[in-house]
């Protein structure tokens, strides 16, 4: 028997490996739906189906920047924001990084969230 949507668990999803596939990585985005080996994505505008095998998930809505090394492949992120960047854990907005702040305020949502230092994402041989 099928359990109301209502009552499904919330979960989140991001990339755990580097590819493209209509998703911005480091961005957590809300799970859907889950179909057999793919997991659909709320994305806008429309909701991306990407296989689950690509994504780590998560049943609490992470509040913290991810620290994306910058993708050899990387469309629209300016050359001077060198090898790395963060992702807004909340809108999926990219923005520089420089130093090492604790915390950083969203020039889009205004949020301001915990850096997380203690992750390696995408990193060689980081598999979360």
């Amino acid at each position: 028997m099928e359990r109301p949507v209502q009552e499904l668990p919330v979960a989140w999803a991001r990339l755990r490996v580097d590819v493209n596939c209509g998703l911005r990585r480091g961005g957590w985005y809300r799970v859907v739906q889950v179909t057999g080996a793919e997991a659909i994505l709320e994305v806008t505008p429309e909701p991306v189906p990407v296989p689950r095998r690509l994504l780590e998930t998560v049943f609490r809505r992470p509040l913290r920047w991810s620290i994306v090394p910058r993708p050899r492949d990387a469309r629209n992120v300016p050359s001077g924001w060198g090898d790395r960047y963060v992702v807004c854990p909340v809108c999926s907005t990219r923005a520089p990084i420089k130093g090492h702040p604790a915390d950083l305020g969203c020039p889009r949502c205004h949020g301001v969230f915990g850096v997380a230092w203690d992750e390696r994402y995408l990193a060689p041989g980081a598999n979360p």
